[in-house]
């Protein structure tokens, strides 16, 4: 029998000024950064967070608390590969993730392919990910250019025996 069960995430940053903008693992050419205690990569974030909620883990927030400074300025993508691992040695397996960045500016659609293939590199069994990139039509925090968010589903499954 298979278990499969679903699992959401979300995240936002505000824009900084002295970081490197990081979205997916990828340096986007922009001029500010996101504030964070590791290197504030909103979609990856929400990635990591719909991924331990499905399998009830938590999130991201527990495993690697801001209070910690073993992840002061961390990868994320260093991050994600750490919960793919507990996934992995609890028997689960990550299906499918769909991700959506939330920004005004700066334009990302050029990067989603390098976004998708970091993120899929770092997780076990090469599941399928997608990202896409919207606007709030300058409504809210992000449409005034105030920072950026994040979306993610991901799916996941285990083999189970009665």
């Amino acid at each position: 029998m298979t278990s499969w069960r679903t699992g959401q995430g979300i995240d936002a940053h505000a824009f900084c000024t002295g970081r490197p903008l990081v979205l997916g693992g990828v340096r986007i050419p922009y001029e500010k950064g996101l504030a964070g205690h590791s290197d504030a990569d909103v979609l990856v974030h929400a990635i990591m967070d719909a991924l331990l909620g499905a399998a009830a883990m938590g999130d991201i927030g527990r495993l690697f608390p801001p209070t910690d400074n073993a992840y002061k300025d961390i990868s994320s993508l260093d991050l994600l590969e750490k919960v793919s691992h507990l996934l992995t040695i609890n028997g689960w397996m990550v299906v499918n993730v769909d991700a959506t960045i939330i920004a005004e500016n700066p334009r990302v659609s050029p990067f989603k392919k390098e976004m998708e293939n970091n993120i899929q590199k770092r997780i076990a069994g090469k599941p399928v990910i997608n990202v896409k990139a919207t606007t709030t039509e300058g409504l809210g925090f992000t449409g005034r250019g105030e920072g950026v968010a994040s979306l993610a589903v991901a799916l996941i499954s285990r083999n189970k025996e009665d």
